[in-house]
């Protein structure tokens, strides 16, 4: 098995026989094998409103934390910046006044959700078709319908994906949610496996970018272990430094220019290098959200096809 879990060739064949789902430990590590990956595997909490409520506390952090900045728009102010978003004309300022509705929609359905739970702890059940339980989960399916318009801290495409995360937590019990979360992170995984092949046939077996490709397989096993691993778990202390350092690697990397080569050589090779480190800034954002970015994936893996044919002239 490999550092991230992905299956070998030789284990690709042994990995039909299991099923999606099926459990084992793998160097003392329990791990759940879902599309063709063994993830880390984490035990769910028990099933209550208190677990619930720390649940999409964290899923809410999380969100605002790799999504643009400004949205982070307090609940208590949602009729104010609803007012401001239905007022809006202009195109391009009104899709900013939606991220910050759908980020009040978020805080407030976070809001009703602690008074819930606050109320549960005091004694008072409540049940599913309770008037709070139907605003908070409004809250969240409004919020979601506005994701479209939330981008990525980056200026990416939005990670739509993200904002669905506390609309399941709601919606499904943890346990479900847990294993709906295992299956984005192996699609994230086979897109992060994806990016890195592509990067090593357009630049790592060019002569200019010799030793570039054991820095690239060795940023893609721990991008693998970054996307699978909890912050809450002792590993993580170990795994977000190699990250890290192993991109910082990546970004440092000097091509070999060649003796006398032309100006349209060296601003080709250059070319090379951008897109060397485009694509590490790709495995990274993927690795940290858990979820595919398909629409910067295909933009990124579409600037590889035009570098490789353009390639073709300087060989």
């Amino acid at each position: 098995m490999t550092h991230s879990g992905r299956c070998t060739k030789l284990e690709k064949a042994n990995s039909k026989k299991f099923a999606n789902g099926s459990l084992q430990k793998t160097n003392g590590i329990q791990k759940i094998f879902y599309d063709g990956y063994w993830i880390r595997y984490y035990e769910p909490p028990q099933e209550s409103f208190s677990a619930k409520k720390q649940l999409l506390d964290a899923l809410t952090r999380r969100t605002f934390h790799h999504t643009e900045p400004g949205i982070n728009t307090p609940g208590d102010r949602l009729d104010q910046v609803r007012e401001a978003y239905n007022k809006e004309t202009d195109p391009q300022r009104k899709r900013v006044n939606a991220a910050m509705l759908a980020g009040s929609l978020f805080n407030r359905a976070t809001d009703i959700f602690t008074a819930i739970v606050d109320l549960e702890e005091r004694g008072i059940g409540i049940t599913e078709d309770d008037d709070l339980m139907k605003q908070c989960e409004n809250c969240l399916t409004e919020a979601l319908s506005l994701c479209g318009n939330v981008k990525h801290y980056s200026g990416e495409e939005g990670v739509d994906e993200l904002w669905g995360e506390p609309v399941k937590v709601f919606t499904m019990s943890i346990a479900d949610y847990y294993l709906s979360r295992y299956r984005k992170i192996a699609l994230a995984m086979k897109e992060i496996d994806q990016i890195g092949e592509i990067i090593n046939l357009t630049i790592c077996t060019l002569p200019w970018f010799a030793g570039s490709y054991s820095l690239i397989q060795d940023f893609l096993e721990v991008a693998k272990s970054e996307s699978e691993v909890l912050r809450s778990d002792p590993d993580y202390l170990r795994i977000w430094p190699e990250f890290v350092a192993d991109g910082e690697k990546i970004l440092n990397f000097q091509p070999n220019f060649p003796n006398n080569a032309s100006t349209l050589l060296e601003q080709h090779i250059k070319r090379g290098s951008n897109l060397l480190c485009a694509g590490k800034n790709l495995i990274n954002w993927i690795a940290n959200v858990r979820v595919p970015m398909p629409v910067s994936t295909k933009q990124y893996l579409d600037k590889c096809a035009k570098y490789r044919q353009d390639t073709r002239e300087f060989l």
